[in-house]
């Protein structure tokens, strides 16, 4: 496995965020982590980019624990793309995208001819080549996301973790961004909250509730009428008639 959680826990004072959690996944797989609000996704994802360490468990790269890693080898092989990403400054396109490169570069060094060819090939994979120019605060919330996951592929990582990309954007700019995830040759792990959206794209889901993994399996397996209702509280209608044969979730109402 490339990246794998084992019964990985964090708390902060006496409360417990995450349970005891493990999570695999596999070299070039979409694994989509659900659950409702508050039920520790996030904080799984800050766990599994060694930007926070477990309270306890161990979470490991190609069998290597993160905290056997220097901090630069981590960034380069995990990516992370943030729900927002903010900035004061008034940056380009390019310049933004160029961020990414700063974990294969020495301070102060001058980019090498790699760094350009990453930068450009990132650019030209999420379709932003003519927009390298643009300065960030002009783009559309669908085009940061965009510049956002262009940056993430230029630092070249092999695993890429998503904290609810699509939220805030209309559903074209949805699907378009999460087509141009699961199409990237990198193991992915999102954090979502539309159930269809996890069905259409991940290959494995891992539900969460209150900090504890309650399922995990295929979305045919795991997306379900009564899984639904014990996680989330609400009633639903789940069909095979998605795309490929995926669930395909219809919302009746709240359970109670």
């Amino acid at each position: 496995m490339s990246l794998r959680a084992a019964s990985v826990s964090w708390r902060t004072g006496e409360a417990l965020i995450v349970d005891g959690v493990s999570l695999d996944a596999a070299p070039g797989s979409t694994v989509g982590l659900l659950g409702p609000n508050g039920s520790g996704k996030s904080t799984l994802l800050r766990l599994l980019a060694g930007v926070r360490p477990t309270s306890s468990g161990v979470v490991s790269l190609d069998g290597v624990p993160l905290g056997e890693l220097s901090r630069r080898d981590v960034a380069r092989r995990v990516a992370v793309v943030e729900q927002h990403a903010v900035t004061e400054v008034d940056m380009s396109v390019l310049d933004v995208v160029r961020l990414g490169r700063i974990p294969h570069r020495r301070a102060w060094s001058a980019p090498t001819a790699a760094d350009d060819a990453a930068v450009r090939d990132a650019l030209a994979y999420t379709g932003l080549r003519t927009m390298a120019g643009r300065s960030w605060h002009t783009l559309s919330g669908g085009e940061r996301q965009r510049a956002q996951i262009a940056r993430a592929l230029a630092q070249e990582p092999r695993e890429l973790l998503l904290d609810e990309p699509t939220n805030h954007l209309d559903v074209r700019h949805q699907l378009d961004l999460l087509e141009l995830v699961v199409r990237a040759p990198v193991t992915s792990v999102i954090a979502l909250h539309d159930l269809n959206l996890a069905a259409m794209f991940c290959d494995r889901l891992v539900v969460l509730k209150e900090g504890r993994v309650v399922a995990a399996g295929s979305p045919e397996k795991i997306l379900t009428e009564e899984l639904i209702a014990e996680v989330y509280d609400v009633r639903t209608v789940v069909t095979a008639d998605g795309p490929q044969g995926r669930p395909s979730v219809r919302f009746l109402s709240a359970a109670r």
